[in-house]
């Protein structure tokens, strides 16, 4: 996941392999479930029904990166004892290549009829044979509307404008901004051509005078503090900071976000998948989603959730992209060995000026 304006702690949340040690995770049985999952998505008492209704004990560990959460399973190998994984989408592709996911019996999921058909079998995962959505997330452009002329804004474009130097702030993540440079030139956000990347490149060095500061770790706290009035947010940030009573806005670009999920799905190596199968179904049904959707901000992609929903929560078109906005949007994917190109110009980018 992209990192969220607020935190939640649970007492559920542990580090498995530390307090249960590698061996022990390999040894899980029927009356339990290993979850690997983002901090944020668990918050107190949310699997307690769960394990009422099953008898089955969720044992959690937090997940703090994609990448860790990759190397991980990769170190663990067959001995891996997780059950239920949260990658993001891009990652699903990635693991999904290389053996690491478990297909989904879809007859074990009956969720899946009260997901978003606009969110399902998309590039990254066909037909969502390993992987479902849990949390939807997006860049745009936020600003505060007491300082900032929106009309003046209308692509990602406009943040080269001179007006702005010294005045953005950026998410701090390579492959965000890159996108936003690619979308600009015209070009697939996801490419992996290394001439398109320099290029990419070239262009966001442009675009570095307008840029105060890069920042993924409570993003929408400068703008909360007067610090920022311009930039990148993802919109659960700035719906959580606009909810908090700061004068946060958020549009969405001409050329489209590029969209991201956090999913769930079962590596390859889980000893308990029906228990497996039962946890996503659970931690995907409305009220749990509903619950979830109200802690952290984020959009459910549950459809029988968000009439559970506030509707001024779901009908708020900036954290709820409206089909228009999904229709012209891309997905993050997978870029290989290219993930190093981006990541080492982005290096660069950060200490130019």
């Amino acid at each position: 996941m992209k990192k969220l304006s607020t935190l939640f702690t649970t007492a559920t949340l542990s580090m498995a392999t530390m307090l249960f040690g590698i061996s022990n995770l390999a040894k899980a049985n029927n009356d339990t479930v290993y979850l690997y999952t983002w901090t944020e998505y668990v918050p107190s008492g949310l699997l307690d029904n769960f394990t009422k209704e099953t008898g089955i004990k969720v044992i959690v560990s937090s997940l703090e990166s994609n990448e860790t959460m990759y190397a991980r399973l990769k170190t663990l190998g067959k001995n891996g004892g997780y059950d239920v994984i949260a990658p993001s989408n891009y990652f699903v592709s990635k693991m999904r290549k290389e053996n690491m996911l478990m297909p989904l019996d879809h007859s074990k999921l009956p969720v899946l009829n009260e997901l978003d058909p606009n969110l399902l079998n998309k590039p990254y995962d066909p037909n969502n044979q390993y992987s479902l959505p849990q949390i939807l997330g997006a860049p745009g452009i936020a600003y505060n509307r007491d300082a900032v002329d929106s009309s003046k804004i209308t692509s990602w474009g406009d943040l080269w404008s001179a007006e702005y130097k010294d005045q953005l702030q950026l998410l701090d993540d390579a492959r965000e901004i890159f996108n936003i440079a690619l979308l600009k030139l015209g070009e697939d956000p996801n490419t992996t051509d290394p001439e398109i990347i320099k290029k990419a490149y070239e262009e966001l060095l442009k675009l570095r005078p307008n840029v105060l500061a890069f920042s993924s770790d409570n993003p929408a706290n400068a703008f909360v503090a007067g610090e920022v009035d311009l930039g990148m947010l993802w919109n659960g940030s700035a719906y959580i900071a606009r909810k908090d009573g700061a004068p946060i806005d958020l549009l969405w670009p001409k050329e489209g976000p590029v969209l991201w999920v956090d999913t769930l799905a079962i590596p390859s190596t889980s000893k308990n998948p029906d228990g497996a199968h039962k946890l996503i179904n659970y931690l995907l049904s409305a009220e749990v989603a509903k619950e979830l959707a109200l802690e952290i901000g984020y959009p459910t992609p549950n459809l029988a959730a968000q009439k559970l929903l506030p509707s001024e929560m779901v009908n708020d078109t900036s954290l709820y992209p409206p089909v228009e906005v999904l229709q012209k949007s891309y997905w993050q994917d997978d870029v290989g060995d290219a993930a190093i190109i981006y990541e080492n110009y982005y290096q660069q980018l950060k200490v130019a000026k």
